[in-house]
């Protein structure tokens, strides 16, 4: 666990016995955002925005929800017969999932990735701006690889942030170019969470543009196959796999079968003019 305090889990408990909670996040630079936190978190399907409900047609065989929270789309996942999984660094929040009846949950952090069985899912979610766990450039790339090894050939991604290039004035320019200048990305962001009297630690959240996105994706093994669009400065990328080589002689073997291949189709052609094949 990367926070001793489980302060995400202690805001939604509260929220979930009926309790009133504001999720305040404030930013390394001062710059502080009020969110509607558990109010979302626990938002049933009919509220749920218009990308969500798009990118729920996407969703196909066996499923991890990844930063699952309280459930929100597990439980409806669940509900329409899919087979799914949630997982999630919180252990009330996982706590909370199981009563409200996921049949799956677990506690687990993003590095556990690697433990998880070849193949055993079909469809990763990393929805509500949970592109972000991702946390940097070279910790996404190497996440990537880790779930392209857990899903099958026509595995898929599907995930969310938004483009911080909308979000103008001289506060946010000024700390996407601090960022730049000690080597982050511009949108990672150091955060932490406050909820009452708690405060939780510092810990980075990547928020990308749709350019970032691709060049994070680059080499990966995973490109974007559709942008879902809203009418804010959020999106949602449906991420399908694609073949990698593991190394230039793989590359080549494959390159020259393909070569041999087009030369006899020319020559059987050639000895059978009139075949239409």
């Amino acid at each position: 666990m990367r926070e001793k305090i489980d302060i995400f889990g202690k805001e939604c408990w509260e929220y979930f016995k009926g309790n009133e909670v504001n999720e305040i996040i404030e930013r390394k630079d001062g710059f502080i955002h009020i969110s509607p936190g558990p109010k979302l978190y626990f938002s049933d399907y009919k509220n749920w925005s218009k990308r969500e409900k798009k990118a729920m047609k996407f969703v196909k065989g066996r499923v991890i929800d990844i930063g699952c929270g309280v459930g929100r789309h597990s439980v409806y996942l669940q509900s329409r017969g899919f087979e799914i999984m949630g997982a999630d660094n919180s252990p009330l929040a996982i706590k909370i999932c199981k009563l409200r009846g996921l049949r799956k949950a677990r506690v687990m952090d993003m590095e556990d990735i690697s433990k998880l069985r070849l193949n055993s899912f079909d469809t990763v979610i990393l929805l509500g701006n949970n592109f972000g766990l991702l946390e940097s450039f070279d910790r996404a790339k190497n996440l990537l690889k880790q779930l392209h090894k857990i899903t099958p050939s026509n595995g898929i991604i599907i995930t969310e942030s938004f483009n911080h290039y909308d979000m103008r004035g001289g506060f946010h320019t000024k700390y996407r170019k601090m960022n730049i200048g000690i080597g982050r990305m511009p949108g990672q962001w150091r955060i932490r969470i406050r909820f009452d009297k708690f405060i939780g630690p510092w810990y980075d959240y990547l928020i990308v543009s749709k350019n970032e996105m691709n060049d994070i994706l680059k080499d990966t093994g995973w490109k974007v196959q559709k942008f879902i669009d809203s009418d804010s400065s959020s999106y949602i990328a449906i991420i399908k796999k694609i073949y990698t080589f593991e190394n230039k002689n793989q590359k080549d073997i494959l390159k020259n079968f393909a070569k041999g291949y087009k030369s006899m189709n020319k020559i059987k052609k050639a000895e059978n003019p009139n075949s239409k094949k």
